[in-house]
């Protein structure tokens, strides 16, 4: 890394790799990202507002008509009932599988029971994981094998 540090002994950090790992995020949609070397590091996180995380589209104002509307209005897109959502519990990269040509852990339709591995979030070379707090049925899978996932981000739905 091309941290420094001067005569006084503080840190000079690196401003083009701060804006190449910000870069990062952005294209990654990821909200943080921490770089290690040695006993240095750099972390560059943002913050996201609870509207970005919201399921539901943003409304947007209509622009105003000099005919009269329509009596009838549009239903809105319905939005995913999230109840009974495993959710992420860390930034990672999500596993459905324990190998890379092995069958997932889990499928739709599955009956799991507690304690049993549901998937694998893997943060910092190290993989977690991530097992079911009850038995269920595994009703929907919102993630792919080998993608990126978010802190909170619902990964499936087990009922």
């Amino acid at each position: 890394m091309a941290d420094k540090t001067d005569s006084a002994g503080a840190m000079q950090v690196d401003l083009k790799l701060v804006r190449q790992l910000a870069e990062m995020l952005d294209a990654t949609n990821l909200t943080e990202i921490e770089v290690e070397d040695g006993d240095r590091k750099v972390r560059v996180a943002r913050t996201q507002s609870m509207q970005a995380t919201s399921y539901a589209p943003a409304m947007v104002a209509a622009p105003v008509a000099t005919a009269p509307a329509p009596a009838v209005a549009e239903a809105a897109p319905a939005v995913p009932d999230l109840a009974g959502a495993i959710k992420s519990p860390m930034v990672g990269t999500c596993y459905l599988t324990p190998e890379p040509d092995a069958p997932a852990f889990v499928k739709v339709g599955d009956a799991v029971k507690a304690g049993q591995t549901l998937l694998i979030v893997e943060a910092m070379k190290h993989m977690n994981p991530i097992v079911a707090p009850r038995d269920g049925r595994v009703t929907a899978i919102f993630v792919e094998d080998a993608h990126p996932v978010e802190f909170g981000e619902p990964l499936l739905i087990l009922e």
